[in-house]
């Protein structure tokens, strides 16, 4: 942003302090007969045309920001602690490209609500719970967990899944407090949803500030072949 201080000042623009001049007081003349510049009323109603300027900028900047590329959200359940917690403020990227699998993502849920909860797998992944220790496995490869799941929470109740070309395996954190893919595909057949229904991927905490933090996907995500 261009520094403009200054430039509506009406002693410095006349130049009365760089020409070692002091102001009479009182608007009487000085010992050399100078007068004092009276302020332009033109330069003032400019510096307030400016501003009024740079604040509808910053109003339609945050406005496109927020329509097409970053939005805040309130996270109102337990379904995402400990990642998440009640009341919790969250940034979504919207133009963060493909959803990988462990990324916390908002999107537009089974009833058509905002929803939030975590990739667990994509199109064509094999999702099933559990192998021998209990845990989740993608594709045949045992996700560690511990990093993020609920202290004292085990992984799910027993499911398999083959996920659809298109679509997204979702599940909350909180596992014993989230409805999510399982719940729907117990009920309906089909638990996941379709990945042109996902608002963005949750990168920060900004609210409260004692928890802000960045998002980053769990290493065992990474790990997937």
């Amino acid at each position: 942003m261009t520094d403009n201080t200054g430039s509506d000042d009406p002693t410095s623009s006349q130049g009365a302090s760089a020409a070692g001049e002091t102001p009479a007081a009182d608007g009487k003349d000085d010992s050399s007969g100078a007068e004092t510049p009276a302020p332009r009323k033109g330069s003032k109603l400019g510096a307030v045309k400016e501003l009024a300027f740079l604040v509808a900028i910053g109003v339609a900047t945050a406005f496109l920001l927020q329509s097409f590329v970053i939005k805040p959200f309130w996270i109102p359940s337990e379904s995402m602690e400990n990642t998440l917690l009640v009341g919790d403020r969250v940034i979504v990227n919207r133009l963060d490209g493909d959803v990988e699998r462990g990324d916390v993502v908002v999107f537009k849920g089974w009833d058509g609500a905002d929803t939030i909860k975590r990739v667990i797998g994509k199109g064509g992944d094999a999702v099933k719970c559990c192998d021998d220790k209990r845990r989740i496995t993608v594709n045949g490869h045992p996700l560690d967990e511990e990093a993020y799941l609920y202290p004292g929470d085990y992984p799910s109740d027993p499911f398999e899944v083959k996920v659809p070309q298109g679509r997204l395996w979702l599940m909350g954190d909180h596992r014993s407090q989230s409805v999510d893919s399982r719940d729907h595909h117990e009920y309906t057949g089909d638990g996941s949803i379709s990945e042109d229904d996902v608002t963005g991927r949750a990168f920060a905490i900004f609210w409260p500030l004692s928890r802000a933090t960045f998002l980053s996907t769990p290493e065992t995500f990474t790990k997937l072949p």
